[in-house]
């Protein structure tokens, strides 16, 4: 609570986002942290709607980018921090806080994040919830997971003394990071992965203030969800390839157990799933050709489906159960999507075959859920 106030900069990248953006401004506005240390900016990225128009009228400061070479949030955070640069020099901002236009902020979020700012702590992610949890059982799945990762990777990697890992949105960075990194040179599928393993490697340890707690909006359409998690996986698995040696080289320096966690966690685990059914079906079918006994074997194949769907639904079951009072829907929704969620996370066996072997590319997502600071309260 002593914490000295401190002068920050918030960047929203923003693609025809006129229906959400607004709503993102009024949330920064009513933050109880001295409205004159707390600037919004926004790009307008490649627009062709009102998101520029919304987000002056909200009283953010707008530069308009159309760059359809370099596409991508990463160019458009860097595209933005350069702006700042130029026009209020390197020592204006003492950090950075990074949001997509469809989130909302606790009334003390800033103030939350203040208080664990700075020290050690350049690097500060935050407890991320979902204001759309109840649409459907996609969006029920992104928000456990997102829940998830909240409660039982971040907080307790905060326990141990290790890096937190950034998740797209809902953080921020000290302008000693954004000086050391030259702005936001991280253009991958991934830029957020990226992001923490340049900053993890550089010596840097990510913070976690489970206080702080933003919502975002998830998707509820199928084809949306998988053209994202697509990104996502073929994303992960770039950053994987090119820092795997740079990783394995620093489980000896200052932060190795940081290291070791981003080598165990960033290939997406569904691959050694994958490889294990490879695996285990040809078997059982050459077993059941040779003249093999036939229950045993069939017993077998269900236990590989029912055992993943298990594991699921008790990491499922464990994040309601803990956050339950957090999550923002009906119970019989909470316990009912609770089931769902190991489908959701099924889904991912297709998601990383087309993937790792299709072209992917950044496109934007469709926000809908337009939720005002009044309402959500």
């Amino acid at each position: 609570p002593d914490a000295p106030l401190r002068r920050y900069a918030v960047l929203v990248s923003a693609r025809n986002e006129e229906s959400v953006i607004g709503q993102l401004l009024e949330s920064v506005r009513a933050q109880d942290y001295p409205a004159d240390h707390l600037t919004a900016f926004v790009v307008a990225d490649n627009c062709t709607d009102a998101t520029a128009q919304v987000s002056r009228e909200a009283g953010a400061v707008v530069y308009e980018r159309f760059d359809k070479v370099h596409v991508g949030k990463g160019y458009a955070l860097h595209f933005l921090l350069t702006h700042i640069r130029e026009e209020y020099g390197d020592d204006y901002f003492d950090g950075f806080f990074v949001f997509d236009a469809d989130n909302l902020l606790a009334s003390d979020y800033v103030s939350r994040m203040n208080e664990s700012f700075g020290g050690d702590c350049q690097i500060i992610t935050s407890y991320r919830n979902s204001k759309n949890f109840g649409d459907n059982w996609l969006s029920a799945g992104y928000a456990l997971w997102f829940l998830r990762d909240a409660a039982f990777l971040n907080a307790p990697r905060a326990r141990l003394g290790i890096s937190a890992v950034v998740s797209g949105t809902g953080f921020l960075f000290s302008r000693e990071v954004m000086l050391r990194a030259g702005g936001w040179p991280f253009h991958s599928l991934s830029e957020d992965t990226e992001f923490t393993v340049h900053n993890i490697l550089d010596g840097q340890r990510v913070g976690y203030c489970g206080e702080a707690e933003f919502f975002d909006e998830q998707p509820t359409d199928l084809v949306q969800s998988f053209r994202q998690r697509m990104r996502w996986v073929r994303g992960n698995a770039q950053v994987f390839l090119r820092e795997s040696l740079h990783l394995t080289a620093g489980l000896a320096g200052k932060n190795g157990l940081s290291c070791l966690d981003l080598l165990l966690s960033i290939p997406p685990a569904i691959i050694l799933t994958l490889l294990s059914t490879a695996i285990c079906v040809p078997a059982v079918v050459l077993e059941l050709v040779s003249g093999g006994p036939i229950l045993p074997l069939l017993q077998m194949l269900v236990l590989s489906v029912a055992a993943p769907y298990l594991l699921m639904l008790t990491v499922g079951a464990l994040t309601t159960a803990t956050q339950w009072r957090r999550i923002h829907a009906p119970a019989w929704k909470k316990v009912a999507y609770t089931f769902t969620f190991p489908v959701f996370m099924m889904t991912y066996i297709p998601i990383t075959l087309v993937a790792l072997f299709s072209k992917v590319e950044w496109k934007p997502i469709k926000h809908r859920a337009v939720i005002s600071v009044q309402n959500w309260k």
